[in-house]
Order: C-alpha cells, then sequence, then structure tokens
C-alpha cells in the first residue's frame, strides 16, 4: 500500500467530510492494492499518518467500513479486510415503516422483476422432492385464493419455496425483506380497486414445473405477477 496514494486533496471539489473523503480514499486504494478478505490493514496510527488527518478522522471512517461489514477487527491481527454480508446491508436500510412512498414503490417493482428474471433458475435446478413440497404448499391454499390481490401466508409459503429453489442465498434473504415491503403497499391502500386480471396462479405454475419448458415457465412467472405488474407500469395506484 503506497502512502502517496493515500494523501488527502485539502481543497476537494465536491463537498463532502474528512471522514467522508478518507473512507471513500481507503475503499479506492484497498480495491488498486488487490487486497482480499482476511488481509490485513495499517493501524489507525499509520494510516492518520499517512493520510495526514487525525486519528479520531481515521476512527470515524473505519467504523463506517466496519457497520457495513468491509472491514472486521480480529484478535492478534488487527483489522482485516472482510467480504460483506450484501444481505445484512439491506436489512439495516429497509425499515418498510420509515421509507418514502417512491424508495417503497421502487422495492416493490424490484422483487417483481427479479421473481420473473429468476424463472430460469428455478426451472433448471428443481428436484422432485421440490415438485412435491409446492404441490403440498397449493393443495392447502385457500379455494378463495385465486380471487385475492396478495395474500401474505401464501406468498411467504410458496414464492419463498421458490426463492429456495433457486440456489442463491442472497435472493432467498432479499425475499424475506421485501415481504414486509409487500404488505405495507397493500395495507396502506396505495393501490386503487380496478378491473380485476387474469393470472397464473400457484398451482398452474406447479403444473408448468413439472410438465412445461423453462421458456413457458418464464412466461407463467410473468402471468402470475400480471396484476402488480400492470398496476404499476399504468400507475394504477393513488398519486
Amino acid at each position: 500500500m503506497d502512502k502517496n496514494d493515500l494523501k488527502i486533496d485539502p481543497n476537494p471539489a465536491v463537498y463532502s467530510t474528512l471522514a467522508d473523503r478518507v473512507e471513500s480514499k481507503l475503499i479506492n486504494v484497498f480495491q488498486n492494492s488487490k487486497l482480499k478478505p482476511g488481509d490485513s490493514i495499517p493501524k489507525e496510527k499509520e494510516l492518520a499518518v499517512m493520510m495526514g488527518v487525525s486519528r479520531t478522522v481515521i476512527r470515524e471512517a473505519l467504523a463506517r467500513m466496519k457497520t457495513i461489514g468491509l472491514l472486521e477487527s480480529k484478535k492478534h491481527r488487527g483489522t482485516v479486510i472482510c467480504s460483506p454480508d450484501i444481505s445484512a446491508i439491506f436489512r439495516k436500510s429497509i425499515v418498510p415503516g420509515v421509507l418514502d412512498r417512491t424508495t417503497l414503490m421502487d422495492l416493490f417493482e424490484m422483487r417483481l422483476a427479479l421473481e420473473v428474471g429468476m424463472a430460469d433458475f428455478i426451472f433448471a435446478r428443481k428436484t422432485e422432492a421440490d415438485i412435491d413440497e409446492l404441490e403440498d404448499i397449493v393443495d392447502v391454499e385457500p379455494v378463495h385464493f385465486t380471487s385475492m390481490l396478495f395474500n401474505v401466508d401464501q406468498e411467504i409459503r410458496f414464492h419463498g419455496k421458490l426463492y429456495e429453489m433457486s440456489g442463491n442465498l442472497t435472493l432467498q434473504n432479499f425475499q424475506s425483506l421485501m415481504l414486509p415491503v409487500f404488505q405495507l403497499v397493500y395495507n396502506t391502500r396505495f393501490f386503487k380497486k380496478g378491473r380485476r386480471i387474469k393470472y397464473k396462479t400457484h398451482k398452474e405454475l406447479v403444473t408448468i414445473l413439472k410438465q412445461g419448458t423453462v421458456e413457458e415457465f418464464r412466461e407463467g412467472m410473468r402471468k402470475h405477477l400480471e396484476e402488480h405488474l400492470q398496476r404499476v407500469i399504468s400507475k394504477d395506484y393513488i398519486q
């Protein structure tokens, strides 16, 4: 790590606090130095001298990086680089009750995009045991479920299983974070009561997984989310 790379510009073009600039500089240097998870970084005192700032500023910048999981203190090793837990970072910031309306709708749309996009992974990685479990789930769905726009319990069971089948742990964790957002969007009546759109049911999706093709399943997932998608695209919600 070249100490000349760590010098902080005393007159930054963009306004920011000194701790902001130190944090940004450190992240850039760590990347350029090709440091890997487990590698140690210089001590606070050394960094302060190299960057020409106080240890208090260095401590604040490092604390921020520890908060997002980029750094960790290790006994007898000092501070080391870590691979951040992306889901943990989202968990700290996705608090539905305090997010503004625009952010809630953005997250709502993001989940719709993910569920259509992961259809290929689900189809490619499905097993007979997965299909059996999905069939057990749809067998006990309420008889009125096909006339409902959103049922929290069934969303958790059925879509949670689909996320599990994707084989992607980050996606699975993200789904658990998105469910409260979905609930809040509906509980606060963001959407207007309009005409209903016929969509693919959970049961029909399971049939496609058993007998259909990946293209049919991808389209089936899109059709399953059709009502959500059309309401968002047409802005069929209370402004």
